[in-house]
């Protein structure tokens, strides 16, 4: 039997060592909104943030986990590798990124009429694919 969705959306979990960094960059960079937070049973924390419908989690586990991903975005290694928001501000967000520090592996690119994409890197070297339909 097929799942009967609820929301039109998933939601994201990023399991991280460094949640500052990893906040810098979502919440106070790219200007996700922050929705709450609360200790993980077992422990470890988890921070939430709104983009559109979806809910980004930070989560630090209570201890390290056994194995980091592997680096190098969409060639660096199989499974999740990336997720795309779409925007209305592309080359703005991603030169703001860039300012501020952070790795930019695929300027604006236009990869079909009227569809550009970027992908940022962030601090732990997961990449977010920043999409614009129509005007640039």
């Amino acid at each position: 039997m097929p799942i009967s969705m609820t929301k039109e959306s998933i939601d994201l979990g990023i399991i991280t060592k460094d949640a500052s960094a990893l906040l810098a960059f979502y919440r106070d960079t790219l200007g996700l909104e922050q929705e709450g937070e609360m200790d993980m049973p077992g422990g470890g924390h988890m921070t939430r943030l709104k983009c559109g419908t979806t809910t980004l989690k930070i989560v630090v586990n209570g201890k390290d986990p056994k194995a980091e991903a592997a680096p190098g975005g969409l060639r660096g290694a199989t499974g999740y590798r990336y997720f795309t928001i779409s925007v209305s501000n592309l080359h703005e967000a991603t030169d703001e990124c860039s300012a501020a520090g952070y790795n930019v592996p695929v300027p604006p690119t236009e990869i079909s009429p009227g569809v550009t994409i970027s992908m940022i890197e962030d601090p732990d070297g997961n990449w977010v694919e920043l999409l614009q339909i129509g005007s640039k």
